[in-house]
């Protein structure tokens, strides 16, 4: 039995993948669920143009994550911390100190796209990445300074 499927199907397919399977499986759970439709010729054109406009969608939102990812490089984030002896900071700097940072200069960012692979507790300038797109991935200099 050939099916269009709706949506990812762990170890079967993805979005709009065209896939053979036994037909009790999509008779019996796929199609009631949801998950597939029957590949016919009308399904299959209506899956097509789904993906052309998912396919300019996306074009679209990678055209808007570049232009702020442009913006994102420039933008200074320095954030004043307390330090105690040897420079070591009281606390650390987190991903939500720099969001607060971002948002205080106009960014939009949400906090899950700010990729900090572990909080910063020391003095110093780091690079962040932000992944505003799976395609586009600025990174932004963070100046850790003493208060």
């Amino acid at each position: 039995m050939k099916l269009i499927l709706q949506e990812d199907v762990p170890k079967l397919g993805d979005v709009g993948d065209i896939v053979e399977v036994r037909s009790g499986y999509g008779r019996n759970y796929l199609i009631p669920q949801g998950l597939a439709v029957q590949a016919d010729e009308k399904n299959v054109r209506r899956v097509e143009h789904e993906r052309r406009k998912i396919a300019l969608r996306l074009e679209k939102m990678k055209d808007s994550a570049a232009a702020k990812g442009k913006g994102l490089k420039d933008v200074p984030v320095t954030i004043p911390r307390k330090v105690g002896e040897a420079d070591k900071l009281f606390g650390s700097v987190t991903v939500r100190d720099i969001h607060e940072i971002l948002t205080a200069e106009g960014y939009e960012v949400d906090r899950r796209q700010i990729r900090l692979s572990e909080p910063i507790r020391a003095l110093g300038v780091y690079e962040v990445p932000i992944k505003l797109h799976p395609e586009v991935i600025p990174t932004i200099k963070v100046w850790v300074v003493t208060e």
